[in-house]
């Protein structure tokens, strides 16, 4: 096997790959920075336009956010904007649509009212939407046969920024930005899949079926497989990998913009939502269902042994699944989950789903939109017996990160390889361009921090 020498090597060409290799490229000292990716292109994954919501998460309509969260996400969301708006390819890359979070029934109105109190402040641009302000912009929520609905609505809300983003295109716009730098050695190696992670000396071993990389530093970007990549060091060895599947139905377009519903609180995973296809003209897309399922690739079976090496079963994770089932919502969502992937039923139970954003849906207007959706790789920590939500990395401390980023994990992917980025120049002794990359990048938000990540940092006793 031939050898190839890197300061950093990343693994795993998605958005969040990409995103590090671009700001190692553009804003550090460092000479020699290599990605690696088992397809033959960027994104072909989760980051992949059809395997995502496409939704620039800001915050301010997701309901399952706290204040804490959603600010924290706004950074990321910032960061991004401000990447994507300076791109020749912008209107590729990142979209202006209406979004709004709807509230139905008594309850869901009360929360989206008081929810309104204390975000509007840090949200200027948000507004609180009555029946007739919602009917102006969705009039297909708000009305029914020509009529306003009977139920009670309100909505939160904004009309005029950025809220879609094709994360495909921004993956090759990364990898494009970062060819272009000059004096950098930055080298794509597609069609390579990497079998092992190995330690020598002050060195990491990147094994593939042809080659043996090495590197000084390492960060793996490969949704469920980084986990299976950190077991390789003897990291995250306590974690197990539970993979959600999303799945998707389209209509004819009937939304102007994004509309999501409320979360329920008692259930763990996305509230449905409607969108508009940014690659789809004529559709909204409705989503995402939430099915666990052994692999860790949507439609790729051949992902199954990879699964059963990082679920890791023993009593302790049956333990977090039999707690989870216990739970009645939990336990009727995931089976109500089962029944949306099966024909010539899903669409009945779906469109009850739809009809609480669309009231005048019709059952033939709903059809399954097969090839389309990604997996969510969510941790369950097996010696404090939970389910961990959300994005996680494990800092082993030695110079090698490795990244699990479910939502919001596209909206912060700068935001995350920043962390990443500055972790890794410090074990090198490399140093950054502070002045370019927060003109560039931060705006008025000048110094980001491992706090500011929205998820997870799993390290020293919690990494090993």
């Amino acid at each position: 096997m031939s050898n190839q020498q890197y300061d950093l090597l990343i693994v795993g060409a998605g958005v969040s790959g990409t995103a590090l290799l671009y700001l190692a490229s553009r804003y550090t000292d460092l000479k020699r920075i290599g990605i690696i990716d088992k397809y033959a292109a960027p994104a072909r994954v989760n980051s992949l336009s059809s395997n995502n919501s496409q939704t620039l998460h800001c915050g301010d309509i997701e309901t399952n956010y706290t204040l804490e969260k959603a600010l924290k996400v706004q950074r990321a969301a910032n960061m991004l904007k401000n990447y994507a708006v300076k791109q020749p390819d912008v209107h590729h890359i990142i979209y202006r649509y209406p979004k709004m979070v709807l509230g139905v029934g008594n309850d869901e109105c009360r929360q989206l009212r008081e929810r309104y109190r204390v975000f509007s402040q840090y949200y200027p641009e948000l507004k609180l939407l009555e029946k007739k302000d919602i009917a102006r912009i969705e009039p297909a929520v708000a009305m029914r046969q020509g009529r306003f609905r009977d139920d009670e609505v309100v909505a939160l809300g904004s009309t005029d920024e950025y809220t879609a983003v094709n994360y495909e295109a921004l993956s090759r716009s990364f990898v494009r930005q970062a060819g272009a730098v000059a004096n950098k050695q930055v080298d794509l190696h597609f069609d390579e899949y990497v079998k092992h992670i190995k330690i020598d000396r002050n060195r990491f071993l990147v094994e593939t079926r042809h080659t043996c990389y090495q590197a000084r530093a390492i960060v793996v970007c490969a949704g469920g497989h980084s986990l299976k990549l950190a077991h390789d060091l003897g990291y995250g060895l306590h974690y197990s990998c539970l993979p959600v599947a999303g799945s998707y139905y389209f209509t004819p377009a009937v939304l102007s913009g994004k509309v999501y519903t409320v979360q329920n609180d008692a259930l763990p995973f996305a509230a449905i939502h409607g969108d508009p296809d940014v690659l789809v003209p004529g559709k909204t897309r409705f989503g995402p269902t939430a099915l666990v399922l052994p692999i860790l690739e949507r439609y790729n079976l051949s992902t199954l042994p990879d699964f059963l090496q990082v679920f890791r079963f023993d009593k302790r994770v049956a333990r977090v699944l039999y707690e989870l089932l216990r739970d009645r919502d939990i336990r009727n969502y995931m089976f109500k989950n089962m029944l949306f992937e099966i024909p010539f039923v899903r669409k009945w139970l779906f469109l009850k789903d739809v009809r609480k954003i669309v009231p005048s849906m019709k059952l033939r207007d709903l059809s399954f939109a097969r090839n389309v959706g990604g997996i969510r790789p969510q941790l369950i920590d097996k010696d404090h017996q939970k389910l961990l939500m959300g994005e996680a990395k494990i800092d082993t401390g030695i110079g090698a990160i490795f990244n699990m980023t479910p939502s919001p994990g596209g909206t912060s992917c700068l935001e995350n390889a920043e962390i990443d980025l500055r972790t890794v120049v410090n074990h090198l002794g490399a140093s950054i361009d502070e002045t370019a990359f927060k003109q560039d990048l931060l705006g008025e938000d000048h110094s980001h921090t491992d706090s500011d990540f929205t998820g997870r940092v799993l390290s020293g006793d919690n990494a090993a």
